[in-house]
């Protein structure tokens, strides 16, 4: 039996010299367009396979890009997810377990777009790159509701310019309902992380992300002579599920949607750890909600879907299209009732695998099954527009993927799930998930080759044992290594 890889650790190196190339065809000075949906599960997208909800102008950057099938980000939650993809390093690296910017752990060190605004580049953020509090806010720790505004644990330094995005959220005007919590249906639409419906009045402008698009429409306009390094971050289709009414039509009526299926007894050969926070069970939700929920979800992604339209539509039209790199994907992915699981916190594929879409200028269209971490930006990107990449970043450079989709950069990605202390190995044959660095809240192990949707926990079963105790090795490798890195040798 093949146990699993050990992890090569060693960082990138320094690109010399700054302007060096690793991207042949690529233009130095090259614009970046970086879009981030929020909660956003690559199975949710018709270019990915969903057959219900359709989202034609993801789909059509798809065929212009490359499109991965198999990236993970490094939290499958949205604070340390997003610090850590921004920052370069893992977030057992920095320590930023849950909303907190990075910016105190890595010092003076260059976030993302702090590089490229440091290289003479226009950086602006739209909306939620860094953690915003969104829905919540106040709930959460910070003053940063999309409907009161605020910045939330954004990085001051890593932009020229910032917009905040105000919006209704669950307040919008028009038939709203609360599915979680509320079996009796007596519950009146309310606020916070939770599970709700609100088919709204209005257009897509009266909603955040219909303005983040117009916002990042007028800065394309405004820059379109300058390099520029562009942030985009939709909010949607995190909770509250809320968009213009119009986009629920195709879902209507929600009766109709199907469920993924569920297997009898699915939680009985899983640790506690490994069941996620929120379940079909503890939110009271019956089949009817549930199908709800659903619904609402996609209709937050047709209506996300709508608004990147409209920003790419921008970019071709001023001009710049054949001189930027364009970049979509999520903070981490989401449970959509597998497992009766729902939301995002879960190790699973659902919630830790991520749509990841890049278009780079010059390269030819192509699907890449290689394994990569959303942490692969920051080094990929600076090197395909000829800057230097440090030599600290924790990620990879898969820049030569772009003319080869099988070339290869990792054996094993790694993402972890700060609140149940849990961690992942998944490589091509295997996921595996472990709770507390000693194991002392369980362990899953999955043959996603034979099981994709991860059913059956072999980890107690005697034949897998020599499996299990690589990975285990492996774990506690690559957590040495993640943690001994420059910010803890100053």
């Amino acid at each position: 039996m093949r146990l699993p890889l050990l992890f090569a650790f060693a960082a990138l190196a320094c690109v010399p010299p700054a302007i060096a190339a690793s991207a042949p065809g690529v233009k130095s000075a090259t614009n970046v367009l970086f879009i981030i949906s929020d909660d956003l599960t690559a199975t949710a997208l018709s270019c990915y396979g969903n057959t219900v909800c359709k989202t034609p102008h993801i789909d059509r950057l798809a065929s212009q890009g490359t499109r991965f099938t198999r990236t993970y980000c490094q939290a499958t939650y949205c604070g340390p997810s997003r610090a850590s993809l921004m920052s370069g390093y893992y977030p057992h690296a920095t320590g930023v377990l849950g909303y907190t910017s990075p910016r105190q752990a890595i010092g003076d060190r260059a976030t993302w777009a702090q590089h490229f605004k440091n290289a003479g580049y226009y950086t602006a953020r739209v909306s939620k790159i860094y953690h915003m509090g969104v829905p919540g806010g106040v709930e959460e720790g910070l003053d940063a509701r999309i409907h009161d505004g605020g910045n939330g644990a954004d990085d001051a330094l890593s932009w020229t310019e910032r917009f905040n995005s105000l919006g209704p959220e669950w307040k919008a005007a028009g038939a709203g309902e609360t599915l979680e919590g509320n079996p009796d249906g007596r519950k009146p639409v309310v606020g916070g992380n939770t599970f709700v419906v609100v088919e709204a009045e209005g257009d897509d402008l009266a909603h955040s992300d219909g303005r983040t698009a117009a916002k990042a429409v007028d800065l394309i306009e405004k820059h379109a002579g300058q390099p520029f390094f562009l942030a985009v971050g939709f909010v949607r289709p995190h909770v509250p599920f809320v968009a213009p009414k119009a986009y629920f039509a195709p879902f209507l009526p929600y009766e109709k949607l199907e469920l993924p299926p569920k297997v009898a007894g699915d939680w009985d050969d899983i640790p506690k750890a490994g069941i996620n926070y929120k379940t079909s069970v503890n939110m009271k939700m019956d089949i009817r909600r549930q199908k709800k929920a659903l619904g609402g979800y996609y209709a937050c992604v047709a209506y996300m879907d709508a608004q990147v339209g409209k920003v790419l539509a921008a970019l071709e039209k001023s001009g710049q299209a054949d001189n930027t790199i364009v970049i979509f994907t999520s903070d981490h992915g989401y449970h959509l009732g597998e497992h009766d699981f729902w939301a995002k916190v879960s190790l699973r594929d659902e919630s830790s695998k991520v749509p990841l879409i890049i278009r780079v200028p010059g390269k030819k269209p192509a699907v890449c099954d290689s394994l990569i971490e959303l942490l692969d930006l920051y080094p990929t990107v600076a090197s395909l527009c000829g800057l230097a990449v440090p030599a600290r970043l924790q990620g990879k450079n898969i820049a030569p993927m772009f003319d080869n989709p099988r070339y290869r950069v990792r054996e094993t990605a790694f993402s972890v799930a700060p609140s149940s202390k849990g961690f992942l190995l998944r490589d091509d044959r295997w996921a595996y998930l472990q709770y507390n660095e000693d194991a002392s809240n369980g362990i899953e192990l999955f043959d996603v080759a034979k099981d994709p949707q991860q059913f059956t926990n072999l980890a107690a079963q005697p034949e897998f044992a020599a499996v299990v105790t690589g990975f285990k090795a492996t774990l506690a490798a690559k957590l040495r290594a993640v943690r001994d890195n420059d910010l803890k040798r100053e």
